[in-house]
């Protein structure tokens, strides 16, 4: 096999690899050389080619076993790629005007099922938040949140009263953990009053939870206004 070019960047070695791949020189099934052995065709260092295989894997193309070795898979396995972009940055993309309001903010128990989710100690503290965007000061998203001071207990000094939450967090928590779920939520008084919806219609909700380095930081509930539409690409 001829040697790569040296001092490949990351990139670099993952197009390499996926060339191989794409080309059958790598065929379905097949185990890759280790890292070990890429790191010196590459010239490179362990740590980078780890990187490159471990993005193909993300992206379906391999399969990665302790002492098995990396596969390639038989079929790539395609996978969504979700951009979730801040309410603000998703609103005035639109060409529209943004505006924020702070509903409600208190620290509370969290509720049982809270708590039996992120699996949280009995009569833990939380910060809990209603908040609601305007997109041209049209109901746009309802955001019900809830966060674990234990993980950041400077959020407790935070009023979010003229920014939202999630800016906050984003700004200050790395997550390492992110469970996105979409979800049809029938509108009850609250929501259809918030979000100027008809009593009893669906309206689209994404619930996503956020932990860093195991221990849970968020809980979030967003519902969207009719007419929204999220658009992602394979």
């Amino acid at each position: 096999m001829a040697r790569s070019p040296a001092n490949l960047s990351y990139r670099d070695i993952k197009q390499v690899v996926l060339d191989r791949i794409q080309t059958g020189l790598w065929s379905p099934d097949s185990i890759l050389p280790s890292e070990a052995d890429l790191a010196v065709e590459f010239s490179s260092t362990r740590t980078t080619v780890n990187r490159a295989l471990r993005e193909l894997a993300e992206e379906g193309y391999l399969e990665r076993k302790r002492k098995a070795g990396t596969r390639v898979l038989k079929s790539p396995i395609r996978k969504a790629q979700f951009s979730i972009p801040l309410v603000r940055d998703e609103i005035t993309a639109t060409g529209a005007a943004y505006r924020y309001s702070l509903v409600d903010r208190k620290v509370q128990a969290a509720p049982s099922w809270l708590a039996a989710r992120l699996d949280l100690k009995r009569g833990q503290e939380v910060l809990y938040l209603r908040c609601m965007h305007y997109a041209d000061n049209a109901p746009f998203q309802l955001e019900v949140r809830w966060i674990v001071p234990d993980v950041l207990s400077e959020v407790l000094e935070e009023s979010f009263e003229h920014s939202g939450p999630n800016d906050w967090l984003v700004s200050r928590v790395p997550f390492t953990n992110l469970e996105l779920s979409f979800l049809a939520t029938k509108a009850n008084g609250e929501i259809a009053e918030f979000l100027d919806a008809p009593l009893g219609d669906p309206v689209f909700t994404a619930e996503r939870i956020t932990w860093l380095q195991g221990a849970p930081v968020t809980y979030a509930k967003l519902y969207f206004a009719p007419g929204y539409r999220m658009t992602t690409h394979l």
